[in-house]
């Protein structure tokens, strides 16, 4: 579906109702089930399937003839060795968690500055989506240069009430539909927290998809901040895990603290041999997906232009990355169950999960989409025809809830 895999698959778990995981295995089977998708995922196979592909890729990528890795050495080892090579930086320490990574590299931030107060936007995820970790667990205050559903400009950084010794800047900013500034916003963003006497911080959880809209390569954007979370699962594919690059002493002071927060594993092989065989294969493919992406915004917005919807958006127009949102508006329940019926009934999945985020006004709905290698195939009309069919079932829907 056009949803991301932690919506696809985290978000029913995450309720603990029945419902919800009875809801979970509904939508995973559908988009199992359908012929047409605009990305797959793990979510699309079983644990043996993903086991067999994961044996057969890593051949392509690494000696499996070599030993497993023990606390770090081996593929964890060459896996760090490759990601400071694709980002230029001293070093690079491999994480179980970009969430650890980040509260790791946050952490040491704050002592090498002496200041605790973090620079961040509301929606970045640390905010958002990790149970106010950075207070609780590693005693780093934050402050807000913008509530605004964008990256912070250089003025907001300039103009911050108090002084912070790291700004940290999720690149793209997800819960805001997978924004980024453009090139020269951001290094005037940059320029204004070293003005400060700030370090900088880039969360790039999907930093690999930042190039397309950047018009520079990897390196270049690493190359502006002092310290780069990217992950491995989120667009590359991989099973899990994550990368803190920067300095060779910040990484060696980040090691410390990965061990003394639980993340020095003994074996981790599954997940590097993943992420070695997502940057050998998917990171060369992530262009195509961010301009194919804009292709199928384009489509979207033209099929419910000519729909029976009231109203929509399509957000940013166009996408900066190969995600971005959809907003309508009906209700979850509605849009959720037309996006079931349509896998289920056309074996063609449009849309997966819709959510009402706090923002939002009631009876207003998102969902995200994703466009990867599966998406590529679907032209203009493809995607308007879609778009009519669910739009048909969102009526159907519709009407059926108004008369219970």
């Amino acid at each position: 579906m056009g949803d991301t895999s932690e919506q696809a698959a985290e978000q029913p778990e995450q309720d603990g109702t029945a419902s919800k995981r009875d809801a979970g295995r509904r939508r995973r089977a559908a988009h199992r089930g359908a012929e047409r998708v605009l990305a797959r995922g793990a979510w699309d196979r079983s644990m043996g399937e993903c086991l067999t592909a994961l044996a057969e890729d890593g051949a392509s990528v690494y000696d499996m003839a070599a030993s497993p890795d023990i606390y770090g050495d081996g593929v964890v080892a060459e896996l760090e060795r490759r990601v400071a090579e694709l980002l230029e930086t001293d070093a690079a320490a491999f994480f179980p968690t970009g969430t650890m990574a980040q509260q790791v590299a946050l952490r040491c931030w704050a002592g090498r500055t002496g200041n605790p107060v973090v620079a961040i936007h509301p929606l970045a995820h640390p905010e958002v989506h990790e149970e106010g970790a950075l207070p609780t667990v590693s005693g780093v205050r934050t402050v807000h240069p913008t509530r605004e559903p964008r990256l912070p400009t250089a003025d907001e950084i300039r103009d911050l009430g108090e002084p912070f010794g790291t700004l940290m800047l999720e690149l793209p900013l997800r819960d805001a539909g997978f924004v980024l500034p453009s090139w020269d916003e951001l290094i005037d963003v940059v320029d204004a927290a070293r003005e400060r006497d700030a370090v900088v911080h880039f969360d790039g959880a999907r930093l690999w998809e930042t190039v397309t809209h950047f018009g520079r390569p990897l390196a270049d954007i690493a190359g502006l901040a002092d310290s780069v979370y990217v992950s491995f699962y989120k667009s590359l594919g991989g099973l899990s895990g994550a990368m803190l690059a920067g300095s060779e002493s910040l990484v060696d002071e980040a090691r410390v603290w990965r061990h003394r927060y639980g993340g020095q594993l003994y074996q981790q092989y599954p997940a590097a041999l993943a992420a070695l065989v997502g940057l050998d294969r998917e990171l060369p493919r992530l262009p195509s997906y961010v301009a194919h992406a804009r292709v199928v915004a384009t489509a979207l917005a033209e099929g419910f232009a000519a729909s029976a919807a009231p109203w929509f958006r399509v957000h940013p127009d166009p996408p900066h990355t190969h995600q971005f949102q959809v907003w309508l508006p009906f209700g979850q329940r509605v849009l959720n169950e037309a996006s079931l019926r349509q896998a289920e009934e056309t074996k063609v999945a449009l849309f997966g999960h819709w959510s009402a985020p706090g923002t939002a006004l009631p009876g207003v709905a998102m969902t995200e989409v994703t466009v990867a290698a599966a998406g590529l195939e679907w032209t203009p009309d493809d995607v308007r025809t879609a778009v009519a069919d669910f739009v048909e079932l969102v009526v159907e829907e519709q009407e059926r809830e108004l008369r219970a």
